[in-house]
């Protein structure tokens, strides 16, 4: 059997040859399966530098870059590739997947056909081209790759959990949307994969019982899969606290280091009563991950119920939830008339019925492409109508040294924006911004229903998962057309149903800290 080369053999190697490709290559990928994507750019940046003619420095820089967030860097890596492997579809896959991934779907497609063009007919690059023609509203196509790509492979659980979400996103027919995942179970009962798949997919469209059902054959003794008493544990949680806490402290055992079994084990004492536990791993959490919100959200739930004054220093909602009122754009002669003309893009944008799976709107329907994507003259306009406010909110927090004042720099970029179209008895479940700095909600058309009670409102502070004692929603918001509220990303937040045969129709964002100026 052939010894795979350490890195201390691999660094040997380039010391004596700093310009051995082949070692660069190989060392970049060993650092990168152990997570050091910044030292696998820098042991390839020489060869980067003369552009070598390998596929494989490009792809480990491009793999490298997409592992960090530099999603532009990622594609001109990739792009790289197909240049200096121009008969290659396996680079046209690699630049596709990256394009996707930045919702550049037009150009990600043009990719997916260039691979198949060079004789790749893998069902990864099926998927891929699948996911730019729903991005791209074309559902018939999108579906006919998704199938393209179970064609050729039966069981593969990602192109399963597509095509049932987009059959359920038209139809709201959980049993049509899952029939091709529940035959692929069928055909191999003993993929985890193909049961997590459905089982998420049947927790958000409702039907809890037959979401347990399908992972029931695979949880039986104590060495399930830790993925399965993951997604057990949250199914059960709001049932049954005491088996949900069973599931969640086996996967936690299992994977002590994994933030999603942290998380949930977390939620599962909260819900069992255990506050100070799940104060204990929500303090884990934060400081393996300080910026996650999901940690500084679980942690206060925990503090509130123990009483600890630290939760109301983050849940001041007088100096952390504010509205402002968006800008006219340049245009448009008052802002009554641009919300108008937004509304209509905004709703050329929502050609499907049903809620996507993973998401908290419930009863409604969320974009396919960010915002920042769509070639609209009143939806470019949006990001000039929100910029003051925006401004205003950031100067507003003030000076400080807690969680959200301590990131502020006056900058700002986004990290998402998207729209949301509830029809009447539609909501947003209670949850939290994990990957946010601030979050939004921005209001451009309201049912009438919103002036009884507080249907449509928003809400903040009911934890988005069970707790013992149960906590309520401490403050609300009035929504208005124009109306922009912009509030912390760790502070849970959910929506009031609404009756009536309206529609609810906003847009809403995630920001991070931008670089100074």
């Amino acid at each position: 059997m052939n010894r795979q080369p350490s890195r201390q053999d691999l660094r040997a190697a380039l010391a004596a040859d700093p310009d051995a490709v082949p070692a660069a290559v190989l060392l970049a990928e060993q650092l990168l399966a152990a997570g050091q994507a910044d030292e696998a750019l820098a042991v390839t940046a020489r060869a980067a530098a003369r552009r070598a003619a390998d596929l494989r420095l490009w792809t480990v820089r491009g793999l490298a870059f997409k592992s960090m967030g530099r999603m532009e860097q990622a594609i001109e890596a990739y792009a790289t590739g197909v240049s200096i492997a121009p008969n290659s579809g396996v680079a046209e896959h690699n630049l596709a997947g990256a394009l996707g991934d930045m919702q550049r779907f037009a150009e990600c497609e043009a990719a997916t056909r260039r691979a198949f063009a060079k004789r790749l007919d893998a069902p990864e690059t099926w998927l891929v081209h699948g996911r730019a023609l729903m991005g791209q509203a074309r559902f018939p196509e999108a579906i006919d790759a998704y199938r393209q790509a179970l064609r050729r492979r039966p069981d593969y659980a990602e192109a399963h959990s597509d095509l049932a979400q987009l059959l359920w996103m038209q139809s709201e027919d959980a049993a049509v949307a899952s029939a091709e995942l529940r035959a692929a179970i069928d055909a191999s009962p003993g993929s985890t994969m193909l049961r997590l798949q459905l089982a998420r997919f049947l927790e958000f469209t409702g039907d809890i019982p037959a979401a347990m059902a399908a992972l029931a054959p695979h949880l039986a003794g104590n060495r399930a899969d830790p993925g399965l008493n993951i997604l057990a544990s949250q199914l059960l949680v709001h049932s049954d606290p005491a088996a949900a806490l069973e599931h969640a402290a086996q996967a936690y055992a299992a994977w002590p280091g994994d933030s999603f079994a942290g998380v949930t084990f977390c939620a599962a004492n909260l819900a069992a009563g255990r506050a100070d536990v799940a104060a204990v791993v929500a303090q884990a959490l934060h400081e393996k991950s300080p910026l996650d919100q999901n940690a500084i959200g679980l942690r206060a739930t925990a503090w509130r119920i123990l009483g600890d004054p630290r939760y109301r220093e983050l849940h001041d909602y007088p100096s952390v939830v504010r509205t402002w009122r968006i800008d006219t754009p340049a245009g448009w002669p008052d802002l009554g008339a641009y919300l108008a003309d937004l509304r209509r893009s905004l709703e050329r944008l929502h050609p499907l019925r049903g809620h996507p799976v993973g998401q908290s709107l419930r009863h409604g329907s969320q974009t396919l492409q960010d915002l920042d994507k769509v070639d609209d003259p009143a939806v470019r306009a949006f990001f000039a109508a929100i910029d003051g406010p925006i401004r205003k909110h950031i100067a507003a927090l003030g000076p400080g040294d807690d969680l959200l004042r301590a990131r502020a720099n006056g900058s700002y970029r986004f990290n998402g924006i998207w729209s949301v179209r509830l029809r009447a008895s539609g909501y947003h479940t209670d949850h939290l911004h994990p990957k946010g700095w601030l979050s939004s909600a921005c209001y451009i058309t309201l049912p009438d229903a919103i002036d009884h009670g507080r249907e449509g409102w928003i809400k903040f502070g009911e934890p988005g998962v069970p707790t013992s004692p149960k906590l309520e929603a401490e403050h609300y918001v009035k929504p208005e057309p124009g109306l922009l509220v912009l509030f912390p990303s760790y502070m849970w937040h959910g929506t009031v149903p609404f009756s009536g045969s309206d529609y609810r129709l906003t847009s809403a964002f995630d920001l991070l800290p931008g670089s100074p100026g």
